[in-house]
């Protein structure tokens, strides 16, 4: 609903404010003049968006500023040139006595009264540019008392002009020696307004696709300082053309107004709804608490909900024909994205299996760094195991590389990285799962790389003094045989620095603040560990690979010290050989005897979507030089 939401609002915002013309030329010539400059200004709006909103973001201040001051100074005249005593309405005991006596009309009207609060359903889109004491100060002392003005002074006006045959409209109630000004400015605004709602449907969609629920798509930071400024080029052209469709189709702001009314309260209830299981979930507060909010703000929205629905043959069946075609799409989407990580789950190779790889099968190991892409968290995936089948080679150093979007808005840097071996030593063999929040930047595969060869290192020393604490040297070769048959246990590897004695401590219990744990994530590791700093703070550096020479002079005879160093070395020398990056090519269809359902959503929607949609490699900007991409059939 708020993706439709970001359909109707910039076609009513736009159109409602030209729509002042009317009064000011012929009906004739009006006719055939507000629509075309209704789209041009829509054209021009989304096709400014790739610029990002910080380039003219110094411009929406003033406007909407000179906007409040302007409906504000409106309506104080009209309160005084015609009704000074309007002010009494704000009494509730008028609300009741309008419901009072006109009934069901009086309720059927409250479908339109809605139109005073649309517009604040997008109000999340602001935090991606201001703090939530900006926006409270500004609406309570501003906004607030700025559209109370203005509809007094609307009241005022017509309540000694109703009988007249002027078309109510906010523009009637203007002074004619003024009018153009504020049609000038009426407009400015409700591009504004408008822009609100699109970087709220950017918002939005980015999170649903970090959260798997929506097909990949082109994300955009227009800004380097400010992340919650996005940019989503096949959406923003998705939206124009529906814009303009909808002012085409309508062609007036009373079905543009039930349309964009009832997307509005679908939005306010279900925010309702789910806001009673934060309370719940989150706040860990009683349910009596919750349901006293629901009760009390759910019934008030139901009120306004059931009078939007009678208006669904007046243009409020759009954002509902919307809100099921994006659903769909979320849904097929969703469905076979768990399919394929059952299918996954289900058809992974043993550890065996790798470690039995060798010279006696034909096998080789390549120099550099085999960056093995998967959604698995332990096992070895399917896809690995055709590329060796099909190739019979793989790298000297190989990283299994699963990249998790967990339910949380940013995961904290130093608690990014889980690393863990996969298999002895000397497989040179390992498991890394990455973990984004779904409002985190992904970084760009340079830096990402340089991280990922970063955390290993980190993780190297920090597994073979583990071992030196907690196993004889004489025994080490044998303790990691015998882990070798099965997953090491991961850590979650920090802006930790290694020069010298480590500087770390071991924390058995992971803070519950910590996103390591209550997550899928790990839910096939057995052990998960957190790496602190201790004493100095923690710092950014690059990895190098060196021993002091103190320490190689003191300890450089230990088995340990020497096969630290060549494990170091052997990372080194990948490293710069260059790094591969493998990822499955996939082709998903259901089984012999699905329903026609499932197979109209796998093969004909979910294959539609996966071939329009953005690829992992492009999602990842890998290098094509540096891809190898490994061809599945995922039969579900």
């Amino acid at each position: 609903m708020v993706i439709g939401d970001g359909v109707l609002t910039p076609a009513i915002s736009v159109f409602s404010a030209v729509s002042g013309l009317e009064l000011s030329m012929s009906k004739e010539h009006h006719q055939y003049a507000v629509i075309p400059i209704t789209c041009f200004i829509l054209v021009c709006l989304f096709a400014l968006q790739h610029y990002g909103t910080h380039r003219v973001g110094f411009l929406f201040a003033p406007v909407v500023l000179t906007w409040l001051l302007c409906i504000s100074a409106l309506g104080l005249y009209n309160m005084i040139h015609w009704n000074p005593h309007v002010y009494k309405a704000l009494s509730p005991y008028y609300m009741f006595k309008f419901l009072k006596k006109t009934k069901k009309g009086g309720w059927m009207s409250l479908g339109g009264i809605l139109l005073c609060i649309t517009g604040s359903e997008a109000m999340f889109a602001d935090l991606g540019h201001f703090s939530y004491a900006a926006i409270q100060t500004a609406f309570t002392f501003l906004v607030y008392p700025a559209l109370i003005l203005a509809y007094m002074g609307q009241a005022a006006y017509l309540s000694q002009h109703h009988h007249t045959s002027y078309h109510i409209s906010f523009y009637v109630s203007v002074p004619e020696s003024v009018r153009w000004p504020v049609l000038v400015i009426a407009i400015l605004a409700s591009v504004v307004g408008s822009q609100a709602i699109i970087s709220g449907t950017f918002s939005i969609i980015n999170q649903s696709q970090s959260l798997g629920c929506f097909p990949r798509v082109k994300v955009i930071h227009t800004s380097d300082k400010i992340h919650g400024q996005i940019y989503i080029p096949e959406i923003n052209w998705v939206l124009m053309i529906l814009c303009i469709t909808v002012t085409i189709g309508f062609r007036d702001t009373k079905h543009m107004g039930n349309a964009s009314g009832l997307a509005v309260m679908t939005v306010m209830l279900v925010t309702t709804c789910l806001m009673s299981l934060v309370i719940i979930l989150c706040w860990n507060k009683p349910p009596a608490v919750a349901l006293s909010f629901l009760l009390f703000f759910g019934s008030i929205e139901l009120l306004y909900f059931s009078a939007s629905l009678t208006k669904f043959t007046e243009g409020a069946w759009l954002p509902i024909l919307l809100a099921l075609f994006l659903m769909t799409i979320m849904f097929v989407w969703h469905y076979a994205t768990i399919k394929k990580y059952e299918f996954d789950l289900h058809n992974k190779v043993s550890l065996e299996w790798l470690l039995a790889l060798g010279p006696s099968l034909g096998v080789a190991r390549v120099p550099g760094i085999g960056l093995v892409f998967t959604d698995l968290t332990s096992g070895i995936p399917a896809n690995f195991s055709r590329f060796v089948t099909n190739l019979p080679a793989y790298h000297r150093i190989l990283v299994f590389v699963c990249v998790k979007s967990v339910p949380v808005p940013f995961v904290p840097p130093a608690e990014r990285y889980l690393v863990g071996r996969v298999g002895p030593a000397a497989h040179r063999s390992y498991r890394c799962i990455v973990r984004y929040g779904y409002r985190d930047v992904h970084q760009d595969i340079d830096s990402f790389e340089t991280e990922l060869v970063a955390r290993l290192a980190d993780f190297i020393r920090y597994d073979w003094h583990r071992s030196q604490h907690t196993s004889p040297y004489a025994e080490d070769d044998a303790s990691h045989s015998n882990e070798s048959s099965s997953e090491r246990r991961l850590a979650v590897i920090g802006t930790v620095t290694f020069s010298g004695t480590p500087g770390y401590g071991i924390e058995e219990s992971v803070e519950p603040a910590s996103v390591s744990i209550g997550f899928s994530t790990v839910e096939s590791v057995t052990d998960v560990i957190e790496m602190q700093a201790v004493g100095a703070g923690a710092v950014e550096r690059r990895v190098r690979f060196a021993i002091d020479d103190d320490d190689s002079e003191s300890d450089g005879q230990t088995k340990m010290y020497v096969q630290l160093e060549e494990e170091l070395r052997d990372l080194m020398t990948a490293q710069e050989a260059g790094t591969a990056f493998i990822l499955g090519h996939t082709h998903v269809e259901t089984k012999q005897g699905s329903s026609i359902l499932k197979r109209l959503a796998i093969n004909f929607g979910y294959n539609f979507l996966r071939r329009n949609c953005r690829g992992p490699d492009v999602a990842l900007k890998v290098p094509p030089i540096s891809l190898l991409e490994v061809g599945m059939v995922y039969v579900v």
